[in-house]
């Protein structure tokens, strides 16, 4: 069933032209993927495909099937600031929706009558799943004060106060607008998982290279005003957009040797079984295996000197940091080595970024001591951007740190230069700031980091609102980058290719330094069950691979998880039975959806291993 198609649409702004007289089908169950540089026009066709955006052409047709529901999530989207997050995480036409969020008024509110009429009415539409389906959703995206004001969010928690009303919408049909920003590595872990259900139609603009490899099986990229379909992943679209470009004779040399090297990256990562029951431990042993092979990157094509480092890098001493009952360190103490590269994780709200602001001088430890080396010149890219630039042109915004920089082996690279290495043309270098897309200022911003040759270099999130060819040609600069490198990212492939060791921010002031890249982590936390002092969680082992020698041996073990899963079956009802109480407190409400998510997940881990022994046993 094809549930959109669009017919010789253009759309152009002044004289520039987004695309041209391009045509596309969306059916039921696809999955699509849109890639396309920054200010290119990606967030433009989104626009046109939900029915915000105008089209022109005489011929151009937007054609939508009858009676789908479409959902459409934007990079910033807007609520009226006074309304709960109650209210709008249920903005819906969905009866099942409408009644869940009169539910939970009457919960906030303590209205039996009110309780017992909607609960009366979702009995009757047989809405049996949405209650723990709404939890979950919230749970996983951290959303728990429902009565909070939406003027109190910040811009990520807004965004996924967006994400979750779509999700709880369900419709059937998603048009996400780069879906993995302000979301932390566990949250997009989930929503992956989410998105890869066969009954979702998919539509999307994300950088997540990850994601595009595990979700999609459709890539169309949007190329100087043309539409190029591939069907399957994104290692497949590398392989066939290599093949494409070889056959024109593409004079873009820099780009297909860019998409040649990520080629070469994806090629050596193991093909993705064909079983449907799959093992998530099994998954993210074939992501160790894959991100441990190290490539032989091809010689960059320019190495910027960066200033000398001298033996003394930065130490910190028993440094302890809090904000109010909010623990970020406790009597933490490392001293950082040369050439040191560093990933920074946790769930949002850990104190990552204030990490970063201890480390350059901007917070001060409230006790310890940073020692930072005389010689180090820091490089602090931060999520704010470029501020009070928007009246200067692009080059003047370079050449207002220096008019060259200095190369290795006494080469100099000019502003210009180095304007066109990170993919602004000379023509583009003479526009204002303020006419940028967002992903081009933020690619402007990290340009003038970069131009102050720092031997210490932080980024934080750098690859938001970035196109998949700027993080390339970031990947190779950093790949050759001589100096400490420190990165917080959401980003997992962008994190694996660079970083050889972990600070995990774990709560109450406590970093773990792990010895490795972001996926042998994950594949190791993945045979612990994580632990909670407030609530009781069974005590489950995650299932794992096992050589089984007889299917005696194997019918033990489907025993074993028969009786997992009916624990966690009656566990998940004894929570949905809380729910009910309509004298529960906040903190427990909030303790028990994060606990039903913990008993989701384990479930449906539980269920697939199963299901894996079930299929050998025949």
């Amino acid at each position: 069933m094809q549930y959109l198609q669009v017919e010789n649409i253009s759309k152009s702004f002044g004289d520039k032209i987004l695309f041209s007289n391009i045509s596309l089908t969306i059916s039921k169950g696809e999955k699509i993927a849109l890639i396309a540089k920054n200010g290119s026009g990606k967030t433009t066709l989104l626009k046109v495909l939900a029915g915000e955006e105008s089209v022109e052409g005489e011929n151009a047709k937007v054609i939508i099937a009858k009676d789908i529901r479409i959902a459409y999530l934007l990079q910033d989207p807007q609520f009226n600031e006074e309304e709960s997050i109650l209210a709008a995480v249920y903005q819906s036409d969905q009866p099942a929706v409408k009644a869940f969020r009169l539910y939970e008024e009457a919960m906030l509110n303590g209205d039996q009558s009110g309780i017992q009429k909607q609960l009366g009415i979702l009995e009757e539409l047989e809405a049996w799943d949405i209650e723990s389906r709404v939890r979950e959703v919230l749970g996983r995206l951290s959303i728990t004060r429902l009565d909070q004001k939406m003027g109190e969010l910040s811009g990520g928690q807004v965004k996924r106060v967006a994400l979750a009303k779509i999700l709880i919408d369900d419709p059937d049909f998603l048009i996400l607008d780069e879906p993995t920003n302000h979301l932390d590595l566990e949250m997009i872990e989930w929503l992956e998982q989410y998105l890869a259900q066969n009954k979702i139609t998919l539509f999307m603009v994300t950088h997540d290279r990850y994601f595009l490899e595990r979700v999609c099986n459709t890539i169309i990229e949007l190329d100087r005003g043309q539409l190029y379909t591939y069907r399957g992943n994104y290692s497949q679209y590398l392989e066939k957009r290599e093949m494409r470009m070889t056959s024109e004779g593409s004079n873009l040399i820099k780009m297909q040797r860019l998409f040649t090297k990520e080629l070469d990256w994806m090629r050596r990562q193991p093909k993705a079984r064909t079983t449907k029951a799959k093992s998530r431990i099994d998954q993210f042993e074939i992501i160790k295996e894959k991100a441990s092979e190290k490539i032989v990157a091809d010689a960059p094509e320019f190495i910027i000197q960066s200033a000398r480092l001298g033996s003394k890098i930065l130490e910190m001493h028993n440094v302890s940091k809090s904000f109010d009952d909010t623990q970020i360190l406790s009597e933490f103490s490392y001293k950082f080595k040369k050439n040191e590269r560093l990933g920074i994780i946790g769930p949002n709200g850990a104190g990552k970024s204030s990490f970063l602001h201890l480390i350059t001088g901007i917070l001060a430890p409230d006790i310890g001591r940073i020692v930072v080396g005389e010689t180090i010149v820091f490089g602090h890219y931060t999520q704010e951007g470029l501020t009070d630039a928007s009246h200067k042109k692009v080059v003047d915004v370079i050449r207002d740190i220096a008019e060259y920089i200095p190369l290795e082996k006494g080469l100099k690279l000019t502003a210009e230069s180095l304007l066109e290495k990170f993919l602004f043309p000379r023509s583009q270098q003479q526009v204002y700031v303020s006419q940028l897309s967002g992903g081009e200022k933020r690619r402007l911003h990290l340009l003038t980091i970069l131009m102050k040759n720092p031997n210490f270099l932080i980024l934080d999130e750098p690859t938001n609102d970035l196109d998949i060819i700027t993080l390339n040609v970031l990947e190779e600069y950093l790949e050759s980058y001589k100096g400490v490198l420190v990165i917080v990212t959401h980003d997992r492939y962008f994190m694996d290719k660079l970083v050889d060791h972990l600070f995990i921010m774990e709560g109450n002031g406590f970093i773990r330094d792990f010895n490795g890249t972001y996926t042998d982590y994950i594949s190791e936390k993945m045979n612990i069950i994580p632990e909670t002092t407030t609530v009781k969680q069974p005590q489950v082992k995650s299932p794992h691979p096992v050589k089984l020698k007889s299917f005696d041996t194997e019918r033990k073990e489907l025993k074993k998880l028969e009786k997992v899963i009916e624990s966690l079956e009656k566990r998940k009802e004894e929570i949905n039975q809380f729910f009910l109480n309509p004298n529960l407190e906040a903190s427990s409400i909030e303790e028990l959806s994060k606990e039903l998510g913990y008993i989701l997940r384990t479930l449906e881990e539980t269920e697939e291993k199963w299901m894996e022994l079930a299929e050998i046993i025949g």
